[in-house]
């Protein structure tokens, strides 16, 4: 399990009240209405911060498939 600082829980809670009483915002002056996106919002201000947060996963590389080349026959 991730392991977060004392006070990266302090500002993902502080947030989550915050969506809670529905003055919560994104960046784009919108009210956020998601859990989740309320919770990626208090993990980015505790990054910003400073606290202790796991690093963001790594995508995943999706294998490309390849097209069979059509061979035409004449």
């Amino acid at each position: 399990m991730a392991k977060y600082s004392k006070k990266a829980e302090n500002k993902i809670a502080k947030v989550m009240h915050e969506k809670k009483a529905g003055t919560l915002k994104s960046s784009s002056g919108k009210k956020v209405t998601s859990r989740k996106q309320a919770i990626a919002i208090g993990i980015s201000e505790a990054r910003a911060a400073g606290a202790k947060v796991p690093k963001k996963p790594a995508a995943k590389k999706t294998a490309r498939k390849k097209t069979a080349k059509k061979k035409s026959t004449r």
